[in-house]
């Protein structure tokens, strides 16, 4: 965008200032309408956050709870023997790009099968902690991806923000004075030209 300082005088100048306004005022409205999409979907994403958060707290105190009895029912060496020759967890991460944000959509969790090889837990307790771990586990994940999703979503909406009122504040105030002092100076010369002219006129009938 050309700055308004290195408009060149005259009406080259004037024109130039007038392309520069209108690519700034409909850069900011196209911002502006973005700026409400982007809104829109920041504020959706943060609900899925919070959504997803209580599905992991949930799971989470679900799971404790049945670890807690386990532990009861045989003690912490039952947890040693059920969890031996079991492989960590993996996780995969799905990610797309909208409204020019760069964001993870999806996780995928892999949780290794015991294998036949292991102890199986000592008791029921133990069992379903296991199974709800694994789902804790995931909704963990889940929660990363929704929380990352809503915090580069907040970041783009931050900066577009910013970027409009840079053009509103600044930049669009710059030109539009710009122009009128271009335009003033115009009028001024054009009415001195035509001055010079009746009086070039005048001399000239005489």
């Amino acid at each position: 965008m050309t700055g308004a300082g290195r408009t060149p005088p005259g009406r080259a100048g004037r024109l130039r200032l007038r392309r520069s306004l209108d690519v700034a005022e409909r850069g900011a409205g196209l911002l502006e309408r973005k700026l409400r999409v982007l809104r829109t979907e920041h504020q959706r994403l943060l609900r899925a956050e919070e959504a997803a958060a209580r599905a992991w707290s949930d799971l989470l105190s679900e799971a404790e709870t049945w670890l807690l009895r386990g532990l009861l029912l045989s003690g912490e060496q039952a947890l040693d023997a059920a969890a031996a020759g079991i492989g960590p967890a993996e996780v995969a991460v799905d990610w797309t790009a909208s409204l020019g944000v760069r964001r993870p959509v999806a996780a995928t969790v892999t949780v290794p099968a015991r294998p036949p090889t292991s102890a199986a837990p000592a008791n029921t307790a133990l069992v379903h902690a296991e199974a709800v771990y694994g789902r804790a586990l995931r909704a963990a994940a889940e929660y990363a991806v929704a929380h990352d999703a809503a915090e580069l979503m907040g970041a783009e909406v931050v900066s577009t923000r910013h970027r409009v009122r840079a053009l509103r504040r600044h930049w669009i105030p710059r030109l539009r004075e710009a122009l009128d002092r271009t335009e003033l100076a115009l009028e001024q010369a054009e009415h001195e030209d035509g001055v010079r002219r009746r009086w070039a006129a005048r001399t000239f009938e005489r």
